[in-house]
């Protein structure tokens, strides 16, 4: 834990800048929201009632505001690179929310820029924290599940007549690839960290029930270094919000879904036991970690060069959408 708290601005005002905002406050002080700018004059007054802190008129204040070490970055992703770049110049240190772009030349410069300037950069993938997750990582590690053959992992919510489709991220432009790139890419993230990196992509997408331009029903078949394969569905079109990720080994299985909890299933056993795990915080886990790096405590787990390599998978899956072929991630690097 820090000494004192590491003074940020959130930059970009949205909902989940306040789902990012209140895991803020629940990180006992590593972090301190002390400013905030949108564009949107109502948008940032409202933010900074809610959260006791100081509405920038520009972006260009807060950049000049030697009190503030630390940028919290919800633009859209388009901007990423623009804003990342004059946060990194101005020696603010930068925690930006998946994925880091919508391109892997913006991601590989936000990661040049931020290195270059010597500030910190993390990006927020906070699925990979589970504490479910975390458990399977520990077990693999351990060798209790022999060698890794196969996975499959699905994330579906509902978004029918719940969308504002002015919203960048429900545009084709803002977020090329659509629900494979908005929250498929939590679920690749945690396959890649499980079962290692993905090598090649097969992937279909459909546009089934939401309205615009982009897909909300994806599906990838992702082949893995060591020779595994595994399968992700990612939509905005089912009735309810689900998440599942079982994977399995030669010597144990794990079985994940979001109503039932975790069960582990070891060859040779007649059944597969329930592990019990604790719910954690993950949004305020990576902000604490973000702190820690500031201070020189940690290294960030998803910096830039990770999370450029993340959206990799995805650009693959894009492409194999749009040529209707298995696509290699070094096609795309």
């Amino acid at each position: 834990m820090t000494a004192h708290p590491v003074r940020v601005a959130v930059v970009g005002i949205g909902w989940w800048s306040n789902i990012l905002a209140d895991g803020v406050l629940r990180t006992c002080g590593a972090l301190q929201i002390d400013s905030c700018y949108t564009r949107s004059i109502e948008k940032r007054k409202e933010f900074a009632d809610r959260y006791e802190c100081k509405a920038a008129n520009s972006y260009q204040e807060i950049l000049e505001d030697e009190t503030i070490e630390g940028i919290i970055n919800t633009t859209p992703n388009h901007v990423h690179l623009e804003t990342t770049r004059l946060a990194a110049a101005a020696g603010k240190h930068v925690f930006l929310d998946k994925p880091i772009a919508n391109t892997i030349s913006d991601g590989r410069e936000i990661t040049r820029v931020c290195k270059d300037a010597g500030v910190v950069l993390s990006i927020g993938y906070q699925r990979r924290r589970q504490s479910q997750f975390r458990w399977i990582k520990r077990r693999i590690d351990a060798g209790g599940f022999g060698r890794l053959v196969q996975a499959e992992a699905n994330i579906s919510r509902d978004r029918e007549g719940k969308i504002d489709l002015s919203s960048w991220r429900y545009q084709k432009a803002g977020m090329p690839g659509g629900v494979m790139l908005q929250i498929g890419i939590h679920y690749t993230d945690v396959l890649e960290m499980l079962l290692g990196p993905v090598t090649a992509v097969s992937a279909m997408s459909a546009q089934l029930v939401l309205p615009g331009d982009n897909p909300d029903v994806s599906n990838l078949v992702m082949e893995h270094e060591n020779g595994a394969i595994s399968n992700l569905t990612a939509s905005y079109a089912s009735a309810s919000e689900y998440y599942m990720m079982n994977i399995y080994g030669k010597q144990a299985s794990a079985f994940y879904n979001w109503f039932d909890g975790l069960r582990y299933f070891e060859r040779g056993k007649d059944q597969a036991v329930v592990v019990p795990c604790e719910e954690n915080d993950e949004i305020a886990e990576e902000l604490v970690e973000f702190a820690d790096c500031i201070r020189g405590d940690r290294v960030p787990e998803m910096g830039g060069e990770e999370a450029t390599k993340s959206l990799a998978v995805i650009r693959a899956g894009v492409l194999s959408v749009e040529e209707g072929r298995r696509v290699e991630v070094v096609e795309v690097l």
